[in-house]
């Protein structure tokens, strides 16, 4: 037992400081985002709308991503990433705050677009941040630190969220939302104010090279990829609550523990999955692919029976893909960004989940309201395994190109 938390400790070595900030500052951020997991079931249960008018709310929220993040990654190129991440974790808690007040349909789609288009500027700028004060060849598990402090965060949260919904009410969570994004802004400012970096950003501009990424076609496929596979993951904060609730009956606070296994495993074991699978090398589409097909596979074992296990384990298997998919992705999103359009390749790669939130929890939606829970995870599986397909295709294209990123990428 000692020389496996000696080897989960090591995972953690040679990370800077500042890394170690903004994980914190994620953390605080990340913790207090209580409503977002449980915004279907509030609108369905507290505001009484419609799973149609739910899935037109949530792609409110997925353009107001959209439009955040392609800002945010613009201004993080101009400003720098340290005013975009100050300024949107305050607005982003005030927008938190004042949401709870909105109780019409439209008001709440303008209200939640306002919201987003905020707080999802934080995206692009977090992602070059990491990359700014990573030290050479801790790009992944730097990446997988801040993703760390986000499930951690995303873990106690929601477990939390649960409790105060089921023993006080909804309206608490949005407070609570709000204050901690303030909160984390306020540890920004008064914690790393990165004076050299700043003058570097604002006083010397990074010549561009390469083309832009919307003029990158490999890159292109791989935003398509991800928009696919994001948009059957985020299921898992909106239909799935909802099959939770009306299938097997769960409360709140029993669906807050569901969402606690993910992040819990997250925190136990993604950083020595990563580092484990790091050493040996594994090409960042491989890792993809494999992050694909467990998500296909945590869909599939829902309609295996009908037991609280296979929601435990469709959460794990869910967990695993991700644990597996998403850091490599975010690595591989900046090894293609040339020098001086990171913030403008980063902000197209977070639009991309942004784009999912558009339509995922729409389409989630309405086929459940149409077809049924059952059907709808049979065609999100088979959707997801020819993703997959497509992601294979990628690795091929991508082993071929002589680019800069050949010699990594061919490995595994």
């Amino acid at each position: 037992m000692k020389t496996l938390y000696l080897q989960y400790l090591r995972n953690f070595e040679g990370l800077s400081k500042e890394i170690w900030l903004l994980s914190l500052i994620t953390f605080i951020n990340r913790a207090g985002a209580m409503v977002i997991p449980f915004l279907s079931l509030y609108l369905v249960n507290a505001k009484g709308f419609t799973l149609p008018q739910v899935g037109w709310i949530m792609s409110a929220f997925g353009l107001g991503s959209l439009l955040g993040t392609y800002v945010g990654g613009r201004l993080t190129d101009t400003i720098g990433f340290y005013k975009v991440i100050t300024v949107s974790l305050f607005l982003g808690g005030i927008g938190f705050i004042l949401l709870q007040f909105i109780d019409s349909f439209y008001g709440f789609c303008l209200g939640i677009f306002a919201l987003i288009f905020a707080a999802d500027a934080y995206r692009p700028a977090i992602f070059v941040a990491c990359e700014a004060y990573s030290k050479p060849g801790n790009v992944t598990r730097s990446i997988t630190l801040i993703r760390l402090a986000i499930n951690l965060g995303f873990s106690i949260g929601p477990l939390i969220g649960g409790i105060i919904i089921a023993s006080i009410s909804y309206r608490s969570l949005f407070w609570i939302d709000g204050i901690t994004c303030v909160l984390a802004a306020a540890v920004l400012f008064f914690t790393l104010k990165p004076k050299k970096i700043v003058q570097e950003e604002t006083v010397k501009p990074i010549a561009k090279e390469g083309v832009p990424p919307t003029r990158n076609p490999l890159f292109l496929l791989f935003i398509f990829i991800m928009i696919a596979n994001t948009a059957a993951f985020v299921q898992y904060f909106s239909v799935v609550p909802l099959y939770y609730e009306k299938e097997y009956l769960l409360t709140e606070d029993l669906i807050g523990w569901l969402l606690f296994l993910n992040g819990a495993l997250i925190v136990l074991f993604e950083m020595p999955l990563v580092g484990w699978l790091d050493r040996r090398n594994i090409s960042k589409t491989k890792a993809t692919l494999w992050g694909i097909l467990l998500l296909a596979a945590s869909f599939w074992v829902l309609n295996l029976g009908h037991t609280v296990w296979l929601l435990i384990l469709g959460m794990i298997l869910m967990t695993l893909g991700e644990m597996i998919g998403s850091p490599f992705s975010n690595a591989l999103a900046l090894e293609m960004a040339p020098k001086g359009r990171k913030g403008s390749y980063m902000g197209l790669y977070s639009m991309s989940f942004s784009v999912s939130h558009m339509v995922g929890h729409s389409s989630g939606m309405n086929l459940a309201d149409g077809y049924g829970f059952d059907s709808t995870w049979t065609m999100l599986s088979l959707f997801l395994v020819g993703i997959a397909g497509i992601t294979f295709w990628l690795h091929i294209l991508l082993k071929r190109k002589s680019t800069p990123t050949e010699n990594y990428l061919s490995k595994g």
